[in-house]
């Protein structure tokens, strides 16, 4: 045999013996990062309102052998041979999303929530039309006409608020707002607001100035699922979502539509929009729906909602205010301005406590967004984990002591061992 061959068969066999390393071995780098982030988790009581723990089986499901698979298209019209199987998959996760919120259309190839709401604002709009949507500092989300957003560069966005003695919607003003703009589409829906939303005065507000309306659901899913929330399928034209926050489901999006609008919200996301969709996200998202629609997780959705307002109740007397005062849902917006302290100074000292946290604007705050004078709090992904009333007496307990009070090192080391001993009692992902 030539000599010139010899390393190319052992550069073949190297390069399969690669392949087939699991991570820990072909990479133990990044290996180590993962398991890092692994113990962070483990580690920390996760109050951040927009994240969540995904099933096993969602988690199984991202992370199969699906992800080798191009499917451009949708099922039955395939642009790639050898797609029968996840046409079989995307078709199940539709028909248990169709179930699970009552929708006449769902797509479920949207790679975010993010790319939903363009797909419908491409469907329905020209460049440079006009929209209603939620101030950004009210409560609202980038993609609800931030200027500096993809919504807020291609359409005319007008933004209503919250009042600023209730800090709750303003329906009125919204309806005058409406009346005087005349958008062809309404947003209902937002990132950091704790009280029910409306969604039949939305309607009515919509199609008296003939416009539709379309709800970004994206935090409240998973309780609109469990009917901890009234439901917005039924009065919308088009509902939006992640399938991560409530829900407990991959990070990805959905899009609901009644059945006249299909065609348009299908074409929007492809081609317009996306080529192949990611089909083990899509399999995972299928494994999402399947859990939501069982006991186990309507229970779950109650005590995420129970938990929430256990711990409202316990930072105001402690001396938080929040705005409303208080929750419906799963979420709680804390102005910390009467206690001088800024949300970025707030999450930080959190944080070295093991309570993970994020700042956010309040309604007509002086400070830039990337100070705020306010921390947003949310109990999905404790509640998953197992916390309930009493532990979220705890957690309000271990907040208090660090933010309305002065802590000095050993004082956060302290705390920071409550936590792990209260995080103790609730391990998470034992399997891996």
């Amino acid at each position: 045999m030539p000599t010139n061959q010899m390393p190319r068969a052992k550069a073949k066999s190297k390069t399969l013996t690669d392949f087939l390393s699991p991570l820990r071995e072909a990479d133990p780098e990044l290996s180590g990062l993962v398991r890092k982030e692994l113990s962070r988790q483990r580690h920390t009581v996760e109050l951040i309102a927009s994240e969540n723990f995904a099933s096993r089986a969602a988690l199984e499901a991202a992370s199969s052998v699906l992800t080798n698979k191009y499917a451009e298209g949708y099922p039955d019209a395939r642009y790639y041979g050898g797609c029968e199987v996840v046409d079989e998959i995307e078709i199940l996760a539709i028909e248990r999303c169709k179930e699970l919120f009552g929708a006449e259309h769902v797509n479920v190839q949207a790679h975010s929530g993010s790319t939903a709401n363009q797909a419908v604002y491409f469907s329905e709009l020209a460049l440079g039309d006009g929209l209603m949507a939620m101030k950004l500092d009210h409560g609202g989300h980038l993609t609800h006409g931030l200027k500096v957003n993809f919504s807020g560069r291609f359409y005319n966005f007008h933004t209503y608020g919250l009042d600023r003695e209730t800090g709750r919607l303003d329906y009125e003003g919204i309806e005058r707002l409406a009346k005087e703009h005349r958008p062809r589409l309404i947003v209902a829906g937002a990132s950091a607001y704790p009280r029910t939303i409306d969604f039949e005065r939305f309607a009515e507000i919509a199609h008296s100035v003939g416009a539709r309306l379309m709800v970004d659901m994206a935090h409240i899913a998973g309780l609109v699922a469990a009917g901890m929330h009234p439901d917005p399928v039924e009065v919308s034209e088009y509902v939006t979502t992640t399938t991560h926050k409530t829900l407990a489901g991959p990070r990805s999006g959905v899009i609901l539509c009644k059945k006249e609008f299909a065609k348009g919200i299908d074409k929007a996301i492809f081609p317009g929009l996306q080529g192949g969709p990611l089909m083990h996200v899509v399999a995972a998202k299928a494994a999402c729906f399947k859990l939501a629609m069982t006991g186990e997780f309507k229970d779950r959705q109650r005590q995420t909602v129970a938990n929430a307002a256990r711990l409202a109740e316990r930072l105001q007397a402690g001396g938080i205010s929040l705005v409303s005062g208080g929750t419906d849902n799963h979420l709680m917006l804390a102005d910390l301005t009467n206690i001088g302290l800024t949300g970025i100074e707030a999450e930080t000292r959190l944080e070295d406590v093991g309570i993970t946290v994020n700042k956010n604007s309040v309604p007509y705050d002086e400070l830039p967004p990337t100070i705020t004078s306010g921390i947003r709090l949310g109990t999905p992904a404790v509640t998953t984990r197992g916390f309930r009333e009493h532990e979220m007496d705890v957690v309000a307990e271990i907040i208090l002591s660090v933010l309305c009070g002065k802590t000095t090192a050993a004082d956060v080391k302290r705390l920071r061992r409550r936590t792990d001993e209260l995080l103790a009692g609730f391990p998470l992902y034992p399997h891996l």
